[in-house]
């Protein structure tokens, strides 16, 4: 009764049949598969294709720095050849790298369709994040935290197919991830055939043909900011697990049930919250709250090495809910604020640039947040928790300085 219950209340949750549906179910068909794929990917490559860790994680590190030169000229594209045709030709891309990942055998190789898969998941998000701009409509805000909130139940099921690999441990398992994977994005790429193919928008008569975002001080500023922000992603995936079992006393299964909670705090909060930032404005304040709660919840995870066992448990739960929340609103921001003071006619270039500065954030956040917060400890944890707050209180400023310089205000999205 409980199951069928939840699965009448996600099917209400759903938008109405028509193109928002289409793109909320073709991200959850890819995140699925993602989320198949990467739980295990290292398991994958180490134990079945048999590459040394040390060369699988160098491989991964060079693949993501040649994936950093695609997001803004895929975006570019997007914007100028309509942003559906370039996500199915990424999206064909990606299921043949993944493909390629079955044959590889040496570390040459994994390394070139690694950075081939990363190129095309790069040009992919940008194109992406131009699909999402347009099928959004009159209340896109609302339609993003919708959307962000299937995406992590996509991630979420992906996971669980995962863990039932890694339990049985055999080379057949692995490689199922890898072909469930290349088959979400042939469904991601269907179910995108029932999103319109919106045509390219003009560009205003007197902007050259070049690309705008490079010179748009305020949202390069702002993706530098949304991208350090995003550190907070690594704190929960890399950093938490290991300081729980390396510095606190708590149990271990602590490590699983922090992801748990992180995973249905946002669930449960995306779409209330994010509905509520709309503009770029309310994106500047989510942006500041969402520093504050970082800023609340570093302390916390410092003084669970201080405490015995189940108080360390206790202060552990408290400190993901705030982080959890924090996530929310630092993840609407970035929506209000990278969407909204993006021009329309460029929405491709510009969520590239985003995704840009995400991505980098993402590939220096593992050495940064280890040495800063299991190097140092509970000084490094305080140290980050001022720092995600300074950054957060950016926000407004760079809101006001967005809205301020945008060539026509009035062309820009409510």
């Amino acid at each position: 009764m409980i199951v069928r219950g939840f699965g009448r209340r996600l099917a209400g949750a759903l938008p109405p049949a028509g193109p928002q549906r289409a793109m909320v179910l073709s991200s959850v068909a890819n995140r699925i598969g993602n989320g198949l794929f990467n739980s295990a990917s290292a398991l994958y490559f180490t134990r079945v294709v048999h590459l040394p860790a040390t060369q699988v994680g160098l491989g991964l590190t060079v693949a993501g720095l040649v994936g950093l030169l695609a997001g803004v000229p895929a975006g570019y594209l997007a914007d100028r050849r309509g942003p559906r045709t370039v996500m199915l030709v990424t999206l064909a891309a990606q299921t043949l790298t993944m493909l390629a990942f079955l044959l590889i055998r040496d570390w040459w190789a994994f390394t070139v369709v690694a950075a081939l898969d990363t190129l095309a998941l790069s040009a992919n998000n940008a194109a992406r994040g131009a699909v999402i701009a347009r099928v959004g409509g009159e209340q896109p805000a609302a339609f993003r935290a919708r959307l962000r909130t299937f995406v992590n139940l996509g991630v979420v099921v992906g996971t669980l197919g995962a863990a039932v690999a890694v339990q049985r441990d055999t080379p057949g398992a692995y490689t199922a991830l890898v072909l469930g994977n290349a088959a979400s994005y042939v469904v991601c790429g269907l179910l995108l055939l029932r999103v319109p193919d919106y045509p390219p928008l003009p560009r205003p008569p007197r902007q050259r043909a070049r690309v705008a975002v490079l010179g748009d001080r305020p949202f390069l500023c702002f993706a530098a900011v949304n991208g350090a922000m995003g550190l907070q992603y690594t704190v929960v995936s890399l950093v938490l697990p290991i300081w729980i079992a390396a510095h606190t006393q708590a149990p271990r299964w602590t490590v699983a049930a922090v992801n748990a909670v992180n995973a249905a705090a946002c669930l449960a909060l995306q779409t209330r919250i994010g509905r509520r930032v709309e503009t770029p404005a309310q994106g500047g304040r989510a942006l500041r709250r969402a520093g504050l709660l970082f800023l609340a919840s570093c302390p916390l995870l410092a003084l669970t090495a201080r405490v015995q066992a189940w108080p360390a448990a206790v202060l552990l739960v408290v400190a993901i809910v705030l982080h959890s929340l924090g996530e929310v609103y630092e993840s609407s921001a970035g929506f209000a604020l990278g969407f909204g003071l993006a021009p329309e006619h460029a929405q491709g270039e510009y969520q590239g640039l985003l995704g840009l500065g995400f991505d980098l954030g993402q590939a220096i956040g593992p050495a940064l947040l280890t040495t800063l917060c299991l190097g140092l400890g509970e000084g490094g944890w305080l140290a980050l928790g001022v720092g995600f707050a300074v950054l957060g209180a950016t926000g407004p400023a760079l809101a006001g300085w967005g809205l301020r310089t945008r060539p026509d205000p009035l062309a820009q999205p409510a």
